[in-house]
């Protein structure tokens, strides 16, 4: 007993404590390990890319057939303050959505936490981060989306020219409650909004568009002057209205001439963007269905043009534009 009190009289008290304190660094430091390795665990690598200003977070989301993100935290990562900042974010999804001989598939979430069909600029920007990831030449994608199978091409000038598909104008599969005005098509169909009477034609390119030059008896060969457009007023109403069941993205179109038309677009579950490549290949169409256009347009948006050809000898729609990295990080789950 003596022995062992003055065993412990001879530990000085800075001992001790340096002791203690190296205890507290290695359960510091094991916290952080395991902290890191959590962390690890929840982090998913994201890229930013945008196509004509049309902004997206994409994800590699190859390796799982279960998306990575909730579309509650895509809307938090959408938010231009709170987040990275975006229009919607695009996971690339294994291969299998619609057929068997896929390269790839592509899911959704817009920036409202909603998850539509497809998108025309989201494509271009996910097939040209899935090329970048692979390190692949310039080459034609099958890609299966909610829409159906779509065929984007890496160029090898840094474009993207994508088969878009056949336009839907059967106006319960677009869908819209208007009656057939033009061969089983629903063209300069009225739609009363905001007191007003505008004249629309429906459109889906594997979601529902809306496409107007303007009020009845105003919507001449010009159509809209969308430079001074209200599309902040205007916008959600068309959104929201009744004659779309499942919403709509709407255009408002003026026709410089008959190659060339500026459309400004407010997107189902977005708003106001930059630019909408679906919305693009809806213009051309509504546009040469009103005997407006060609087949062969340019469609600038507030962002950038975009090439569109609605092929006659087909009936296929092709959209040609760019997709751009922007920058790279990772974010929580």
């Amino acid at each position: 007993k003596d022995m062992s009190a003055s065993a412990s009289a001879l530990v000085a008290p800075s001992a001790v404590r340096g002791l203690a304190s190296d205890r507290a660094v290695r359960r510091a430091g094991a916290r952080r390990r395991c902290v890191a390795v959590a962390a690890a665990a929840d982090a998913v690598k994201f890229y930013k890319y945008q196509g004509l200003g049309n902004d997206f977070v994409l994800v590699d989301n190859r390796d799982s057939s279960e998306i990575k993100l909730s579309s509650e935290r895509c809307a938090q990562l959408c938010d231009r303050n709170f987040g990275i900042g975006a229009d919607g974010v695009i996971f690339a999804m294994p291969p299998g959505l619609v057929q068997k001989d896929e390269d790839y598939s592509m899911r959704m979430y817009n920036s409202d936490g909603t998850e539509p069909e497809m998108c025309g600029n989201g494509i271009r920007c996910l097939a040209n981060f899935v090329a970048k990831m692979d390190g692949a030449d310039p080459k034609a994608y099958k890609v299966g989306t909610l829409a159906g199978l779509i065929q984007p091409e890496v160029r090898a000038d840094g474009q993207v020219s994508v088969d878009m598909g056949e336009p839907t104008l059967d106006p319960p599969k677009v869908p819209c409650t208007f009656e057939a005005t033009q061969d089983g098509a629903a063209v300069r169909a009225k739609m009363e909004v905001d007191g007003e009477t505008w004249l629309v034609t429906a459109v889906s390119m594997g979601n529902p568009h809306c496409v107007t030059f303007g009020k009845e008896g105003e919507c001449d060969e010009e159509g809209i002057k969308v430079d001074s457009f209200a599309l902040s007023h205007y916008g959600p109403m068309f959104e929201k209205h009744p004659a779309f069941p499942a919403k709509t993205n709407t255009e408002f179109t003026e026709v410089v001439n008959r190659n060339y038309v500026k459309m400004h677009v407010w997107e189902r579950g977005a708003g106001a963007t930059l630019a909408c490549g679906t919305g693009a290949c809806a213009t051309v169409v509504a546009a040469v269905l009103e005997g407006r256009t060609e087949r062969k347009c340019t469609v600038e948006l507030p962002g950038g043009p975009l090439e569109i050809e609605w092929r006659e000898s087909d009936n296929r729609v092709i959209m040609t534009g760019p997709a751009e990295l922007v920058f790279d990080g990772v974010v929580t789950v």
